[in-house]
């Protein structure tokens, strides 16, 4: 149930009808294409009539396209309607502390060309050296009408004033990316945490998440983040910084945050933190020749430690089941008071899943005490899931339900 907020509300028009009629359209032949007319009628209730006149707005609109003709038992052939995926396409921006990856991709968020670079320190620098490779990515398809960009980011942008505000991890802060982007390339441009951005892909996208109405993708990184999709929505928060558990207290006066918080979660679970453990480790015990796959601690990546554990080092073993026990640890009282039934963890430790896995499951049943059944499960690292989520940004600004009161 939802209250009509009688002081920020929107009355239903006829134009409030059409938009959703087309979204309903458009979700139908993207689930059941190539689909004719008659079918579309039928699966939505609508008139057929009035689903003449959607398609055909479509088709101008360069959404959707006809294809070959369909079978019938008697009379004229149907045309069969499906997604433009060879005209349309979207740009994609996944911002991270050390790398940047751009896509283009189609409307089933299949790349069709990537690129990427070295985040600088400073976010006008980065503008500066990011909108010449939108602009290369834009004219690797002329072929294709872009129809916008999505960018996420590991930090929280206002949603008044769609400025950056929130970072630590990028030490960007009340920064402006969407209004020099959209200026630069002449589209639109949706700017949106990576966690939220991960949860509105599975919706979008993931199979697994069809019928489920609440849903927690936590991403795993630099730092972590949290995306809440409860009751079928995203939850933002007032000023879209809902869903900060990074950087909620886990161990009272714990190590020191970027945030300037102690004891936060990520300082603990994160990629960084599982790092820190293992160098700690081996710190006393340095031998005179080191490895030459971590031949200096202060430069090992979480790719390193990952290829570590899979040759048998039972420090870095160690380092990513503390790791996984610590992500149990945050995630409890996730489960415990929110009861979501699916929880998505997302970043380069779920191809460690055969041991990380079961700890932080482990951990959760010794520390959640609820009736809920949720289910903890890995993203695939291979379908890139935080790059898939800039796609959807935009995806669903078509796609989504309409907002109204």
């Amino acid at each position: 149930m939802r209250r009509i907020d009688l002081s920020n509300f929107q009355v239903a028009t006829s134009e409030t009808a059409r938009d959703i009629n087309r979204r309903i359209v458009l979700n139908l032949i993207r689930t059941h294409q190539p689909i004719s007319r008659a079918d579309l009628a039928r699966h939505s209730g609508l008139q057929r009539s009035t689903v003449s006149v959607i398609a055909e707005q479509l088709i101008r609109d360069r959404w959707i396209t006809e294809g070959a003709n369909g079978h019938t038992p008697r009379g004229r052939r149907p045309q069969l309607l499906h997604l433009n995926k060879e005209r349309v396409g979207i740009i994609g921006i996944n911002i991270r502390p050390i790398t940047t990856t751009l896509a283009l991709a189609d409307l089933d968020a299949n790349f069709l060309a990537q690129d990427s670079l070295a985040t600088p320190s400073d976010p006008r620098q980065f503008v500066a050296e990011l909108v010449p490779r939108v602009r290369t990515l834009m004219r690797a398809r002329p072929e294709l009408t872009c129809e916008g960009i999505g960018v996420s980011l590991p930090g929280r942008v206002d949603l008044a004033s769609k400025k950056l505000v929130f970072a630590p991890n990028l030490g960007w802060k009340d920064f402006d990316l969407k209004t020099p982007l959209e200026k630069a390339t002449r589209l639109p441009v949706e700017l949106e945490n990576a966690a939220n951005s991960c949860a509105l892909s599975e919706i979008c996208f993931g199979r697994r998440a069809e019928g489920l109405r609440n849903l927690i993708v936590v991403t795993v990184s630099e730092g972590i983040g949290c995306g809440l999709i409860l009751n079928h929505q995203l939850v933002q928060g007032s000023t879209g910084t809902a869903g900060e558990f990074g950087h909620a207290t886990l161990i009272q006066d714990g190590l020191e945050c970027s945030c300037g918080n102690r004891g936060c979660w990520e300082m603990y679970a994160s990629n960084s933190a599982a790092i820190r453990h293992y160098t700690k480790a081996i710190a006393p015990t340095r031998p005179t020749k080191r490895p030459p796959l971590i031949e200096n601690e202060k430069t090992i990546s979480f790719e390193h430690l990952l290829r570590l554990a899979d040759q048998g080092d039972a420090k870095a073993v160690e380092a990513l089941q503390q790791m996984a026990k610590y992500l149990g640890m945050g995630m409890a009282p996730l489960i415990t008071g929110l009861a979501p039934d699916m929880i998505v963890i997302v970043g380069e430790v779920t191809r460690a899943w055969r041991e990380v896995g079961p700890i932080i499951r482990e951990t959760i049943k010794q520390q959640s005490f609820t009736r809920a059944e949720t289910q903890i499960v890995p993203s695939d690292p291979i379908t890139q899931p935080r790059l898939r989520g800039t796609i959807a940004l935009v995806l669903l600004k078509h796609f989504g339900a309409p907002s109204v009161a």
